[in-house]
């Protein structure tokens, strides 16, 4: 005989509890090493752009501009390739891409433009959206090696194809410098080899093997550097032309393209392998290099306009280090949180009013929305 229970009407349908709503996932840990990476790299930037007087006057200073030419803007390449990986052209990524580049580079394009008028006196200096000034170029780049993303992923072999693409740069003068093309071009493969790495290559560089191999490699090259300093030319390493305005025939790039990007990418390597894997005092400031490089450019150009180096005591051991401990200073406060939160406006901005609201595209809400119009 099976009991009842008769505490409740059979009839009475016993009330489920409410769907659990899901918590919302906490947000993606930033990795210290990257972070640290992008402050440790944007800090060269600002030290190589600060060493550029010293160079006329210091063989030292002249060794380590180029020693830190030779690979700083590569490794900055290569890191915005890495965390370009995502990029793939859905609605939310191309709000992102207009409003952290294109958006900066409209309002610093001019607002340098206005700068260089008043420092020198001359308010017929043009306007040009197609010639980026000074250290501008690299948001024209970043724009279109992100927005060319899904092309390189597509392609078997995206590292040599982009390879030729800047040994083609090289060697064509009549290749024009709108857009800073040349640059673009030439700085493309290290972005490409971002785009194709992995978490796991940088955990290799960051062995104690590779590591102690990056020492002997990281001294040759200052070594080096130091023999070269009284006649190589820097703007070798600049790429922001062909090979012809070097004084030697368009096929000598075949052979000096390649070689130094393979100088550029064997010290990055270095640099990486160095780069410390836990948080550091520096580390929350890699999430503003981009306002330290939009920013630093007003103060090192207003050094060159206004005749800071000057004073004969900066070209000396005592004024090099300065100028560094000055350069070091100055971007570590441009990347900081209160600098961050006064110019987020225009290099962050939301535009929210710009946009509509974001739809989702994911193969799970196509199949959501086919199935219920199947069923009208």
């Amino acid at each position: 005989m099976v009991s009842q229970d008769l505490s409740a009407p059979a009839h009475v349908a016993v009330s489920e509890p409410p769907p659990r709503i899901p918590a919302k996932p906490p947000p993606a840990r930033r990795d210290p090493y990257f972070d640290n990476a992008k402050y440790l790299t944007i800090v060269l930037v600002c030290c190589g752009h600060a060493w550029e007087p010293l160079t006329h006057s210091g063989r030292f200073a002249t060794a380590a501009y180029l020693t830190v030419y030779a690979f700083h803007m590569p490794a900055f390449a290569l890191i915005s390739g890495y965390f370009s990986r995502s990029f793939d052209m859905a609605p939310g990524r191309v709000r992102r891409l207009l409003t952290g580049v294109v958006v900066p580079y409209l309002v610093f394009e001019c607002a340098y433009t206005l700068f260089y008028r008043w420092a020198q006196d001359d308010w017929t200096y043009p306007f040009s959206l197609l010639d980026p000034w000074y250290v501008m170029w690299f948001l024209v780049a970043l724009f279109i090696w992100r927005l060319t993303t899904p092309v390189w992923l597509a392609l078997r072999r995206p590292v040599p194809i982009a390879i030729g693409l800047a040994v083609f740069a090289s060697v064509s003068p009549d290749l024009g410098g709108d857009i800073s093309i040349q640059r673009t071009l030439q700085f493309l493969p290290f972005f490409v080899l971002g785009l194709t790495l992995r978490a796991e290559h940088f955990d290799r560089l960051r062995t104690r093997q590779v590591r102690l191999m990056a020492v002997p490699v990281g001294m040759a090259a200052c070594g080096a550097a130091y023999a070269v300093a009284p006649w190589f030319d820097a703007r070798w390493l600049y790429h922001r032309s062909s090979v012809t305005s070097q004084g030697v025939p368009n096929w000598a790039g075949l052979v000096t393209t390649p070689a130094l990007l393979a100088l550029a990418l064997v010290l990055t390597v270095c640099f990486l392998a160095w780069v410390p894997r836990r948080h550091m005092w520096f580390t929350a400031l890699g999430a503003g290099t981009m306002y330290g490089y939009l920013l630093h450019g007003f103060i090192i150009k207003s050094s060159r306009f206004f005749d800071w180096y000057d004073y004969p005591w900066l070209h000396s051991p005592l004024g090099e280090l300065a100028v560094t401990a000055a350069a070091v200073g100055l971007i570590t406060f441009l990347c900081s949180r209160p600098v961050r939160a006064v110019f987020r406006f225009v290099v962050e901005p939301r535009m929210s009013w710009a946009f509509g609201e974001p739809r989702d595209t994911s193969p799970k809400a196509t199949e959501a929305t086919g199935a219920t119009a199947s069923t009208r």
